[in-house]
Formats: C-alpha cells, sequence, structure tokens
C-alpha cells in the first residue's frame, strides 16, 4: 500500500490530472489573471539535490507513516519541486490525521496562496491563528528546509502563521485585515531581525495602500544599516529604501538580478514609484517581474494582483470567494481509494 501512494504522488500527476497537463507539464495554477502555470526549470544540479531529500522524506514517511513530521517534510520536499498541487494533497494527508495541527495548516495555507487560492490560504491560516491564540500555543523555530549559509532558523511556526495570513488577505486586498495579522503577529516577529523585516515589509505596504503614511514611517524607526540579516537581504534593502536610507536605483542592482531577487525587489520598488506618483516606471516594473516567470514568488504573485485591477479584472477575478475548485479535497479521495484497496496501514 505504502508503494502504491509512494508512487501516486511521486509521478506529480494522477489520471485526474491528465486533464490540467498543458504540453506534457502539469499545470500547478492558475494565475490570478487567468492564465495556466506550469512548473519553473529547475538546474539539474539542485534538482539532482532535491530528489535526493525528497526520496529521504519518502523513507521518513514510509517508516511511520501517522508521523507529523514526516508528512510535513514530504509536503514541503514536493513543494520544493514545484509539485506544488501533490504538496498540498499530503498537507490534506496529514490534517486528516492530525486536525488541529497549527504547522499543517501553516504550510497548506501558505501553498494555497503559490496555487492562488487565496481564500482557502486564509481558512487555513485563520484556522491557524484561532488555535495559537485560544490555546496559547508556545511559538517555536521552523527548521529550514533550504538553510541558509550559517544553518540557523531565522523562522518560527507562529510568526509564519500570521506572515502569511496577513499576505493572503493583502492579496487580495483586504488591507485591514491584513493589518490585523500583522499587528498580531509583531510580536512573534521580533524573535529576529530576519523576520522582523519581512513581517515589516508587507506590513508597511498595507498601511501605505490604506493611505496611512505616518504610520507606516513610524514602522520603519526600528530598521536600521546594522541589522543582523542573515536571509532577507532584499526586504531589509527595501525598507532602508522606503525610509529614505537607499537611492532606488541603488539599493538592489535588478540588472543582474535572480528572478527570486527581481520579483521581490521588483514588486517593492514598484510599489515605491506608485507611491511617489510614477505610475508609468512603476507599471513597467511589474511587467519585468510578470515577465521573468518566477512565478511562486510572493512578489511576481502581488505584481499579479495589482495588474489584474489595473486591468479591470477587480477583487472579483481574484480566488478567494472559497468557491474555486480544491484539488486537495479530490486528491484526498484518491488517497483514501488507494488505502481501501491495499487494505489499513
Amino acid at each position: 500500500m505504502l508503494a502504491a501512494l509512494a508512487a501516486l504522488a511521486a509521478c506529480g500527476s494522477t489520471g485526474k490530472d491528465a486533464e490540467n497537463e498543458r504540453g506534457g507539464e502539469t499545470v500547478e495554477a492558475i494565475s490570478l489573471m487567468g492564465e495556466p502555470l506550469t512548473p519553473p526549470d529547475i538546474e539539474p544540479e539542485r534538482r539532482a539535490k532535491l530528489d535526493a531529500e525528497l526520496k529521504a522524506a519518502w523513507d521518513a514517511y514510509h517508516a511511520d507513516p501517522l508521523s507529523e513530521e514526516a508528512v510535513i517534510w514530504l509536503g514541503r520536499r514536493l513543494a520544493y519541486l514545484h509539485q506544488y498541487r501533490d504538496a498540498i494533497r499530503w498537507f490534506t494527508k496529514g490534517l486528516e490525521d492530525h486536525p488541529h495541527s497549527v504547522r499543517l495548516l501553516r504550510h497548506r495555507g501558505h501553498r494555497y496562496i503559490t496555487t492562488r487560492q487565496l481564500g482557502r490560504a486564509v481558512d487555513d491560516l485563520s484556522h491557524a491563528a484561532m488555535l495559537i491564540e485560544t490555546r496559547r500555543i508556545e511559538d517555536e523555530p521552523e527548521p529550514d528546509g533550504q538553510p541558509n549559509a550559517s544553518g540557523k532558523p531565522r523562522s518560527t511556526t507562529n510568526a509564519n502563521v500570521y506572515y502569511h495570513l496577513g499576505l493572503a488577505y493583502y492579496l487580495r486586498g483586504e488591507y485591514s485585515k491584513a493589518e490585523s495579522a500583522y499587528e498580531r503577529g509583531m510580536p512573534f516577529a521580533r524573535v529576529n531581525d530576519d523576520m522582523l523585516v519581512a513581517m515589516t515589509y508587507w506590513y508597511f505596504l498595507t498601511l501605505r495602500q490604506m493611505g496611512r503614511d505616518a504610520e507606516a514611517a513610524k514602522l520603519l524607526e526600528p530598521v536600521t544599516r546594522d541589522m543582523d540579516i542573515l536571509e532577507n537581504h532584499d526586504y531589509h534593502n527595501l525598507l532602508l529604501t522606503f525610509k529614505g536610507e537607499e537611492d532606488a536605483k541603488n539599493a538592489i542592482n535588478l540588472q543582474d538580478a535572480q528572478p527570486i531577487t527581481l520579483a521581490t525587489a521588483g514588486y517593492g520598488l514598484s510599489c515605491w514609484y506608485d507611491f511617489k506618483g510614477d505610475v508609468s516606471a512603476a507599471s513597467a516594473l511589474r511587467r519585468r517581474v510578470l515577465g521573468a516567470g518566477m512565478w511562486p514568488a510572493f512578489g511576481y504573485i502581488a505584481c499579479e494582483a495589482e495588474e489584474a485591477r489595473r486591468r479591470g479584472m477587480g477583487r472579483a477575478r481574484l480566488p478567494g470567494a472559497g468557491d474555486e475548485p480544491d484539488p486537495a479535497e479530490e486528491a484526498l479521495r484518491d488517497i483514501q481509494k488507494e488505502r481501501r484497496r491495499f487494505g489499513p496501514k
């Protein structure tokens, strides 16, 4: 039975996915502008490493199929290979066994954002936040699947819940709800400077989108050049730009930027140009980000959302009403069917 389940997910595309393929590639998501999104390319050396890590995750899951930790890592490793639909399936399977898992809700909520299912992301992440608050769940470091050079984890479970919840609301244009999520999350974000600049970045943009410039500026007071940043250098540089300590053209070299940096910095700087009234420069940056194709990046999704609104698609075009098809539900039925066929675990 376990071998059958492994084959089911390892293939990356079950029978029900056949109609969701385009040019031999699985369509992992539909953009906020209605375009199919297929997995970005991964360099062969990196893919080999990710494949080996996924195999190890499978081995750990096979050794203990009821382990919350094992199914979380299986889902995370699938997502690193851009197999987001399969990742959502396995987080869903984990929630069947661990229905009150904040960690599983946090990770599935993240991948619902990646796949543009913003309503379901809000559902998962707000549920996780409710569990944190009502059960007074202590925060804990979140191990990195792709560690920084120091090997030190820089994020925590609770901080990530509020970070992603605020982002889901932000992408939907529900800024007052995003503000609430970030306000509740800031105490957790102060665990280190990397988490602080990440939360502050989206919180700042939220307040600026609401026209509350003075409050947004006050958020930047703790941001300094000498912060201990190991990972979120782009967010740090953008915040320094917003604070007026960096020139936008010099803060980040977009000319030679990697796609993920282009997505992150490109969106942030597009907002800065918008705030200054340079609509042409802002629009050009968003188009450049969208042309680079790094669609899983949050900056890319934010560019999509903004362009969708500006092209007259409005919020009604953005997933989030809760009525979009859920790939996890049908996939869970597939997994249960395999269980019935091969007997109990």
